[in-house]
């Protein structure tokens, strides 16, 4: 083989692996748009997390924020409502699973697995329906929980359901305290 024909080889060959170094960044920028176009809008990541203020939450009454375009209830539950919800036998609750994303999705429906701190003073949950997505209406129902007026689902002060077709607990969102007066959901 002459000298002039091992030049052409080598030019070829390099010609080759430029067209094709050339093509293959061109279909990654090709490609790179509908890729990028799958991930969480700027309002959507944006949504992931909120920080909630509840220093002007008083005992007995419940705040009702929208995280991730759905209902939240913060409920700052009174002695009562918390000894009301610890009485009741876990035979007696339709949903015996606690619904609780903070804990063990096999731990039970207790009181202690559903609220937010150890005391059980503070309950936060999904304000949606497990039905068919209707809002309930807190202080309300046969068990001084919230009731769904749309199928007459009854929670308690636990947001556990106890009577009517809703099949589960109403869920506990992952949510945590940052200080002694902010809840951080998500």
């Amino acid at each position: 083989m002459s000298q002039a024909e091992d030049t052409a080889g080598t030019r070829r060959d390099f010609l080759f692996y430029a067209t094709a170094g050339a093509g293959a960044v061109a279909a990654g920028a090709a490609v790179w748009p509908l890729v990028n176009q799958m991930n969480p809008s700027a309002d959507v990541r944006g949504l992931s997390s909120i920080f909630v203020d509840v220093s002007a939450v008083e005992t007995g009454t419940q705040l009702t924020v929208k995280w991730r375009g759905k209902p939240v209830f913060i409920r700052r539950r009174t002695p009562e409502e918390i000894e009301a919800a610890r009485a009741v036998p876990l035979t007696d609750l339709v949903d015996t699973l606690a619904e609780n994303a903070n804990i063990d999705p096999a731990a039970d429906a207790s009181d202690e697995h559903r609220a937010l701190d150890a005391d059980g003073e503070w309950l936060v949950m999904m304000g949606v329906c497990t039905h068919l997505g209707c809002v309930p209406l807190g202080d309300s129902g046969d068990f001084g929980g919230w009731f769904c007026p749309c199928h007459g689902s009854h929670y308690d002060t636990a947001g556990r359901i106890r009577k009517g077709p809703a099949p589960r607990n109403l869920p506990v969102p992952v949510a945590a305290f940052t200080d002694d007066t902010t809840i951080k959901l998500g």
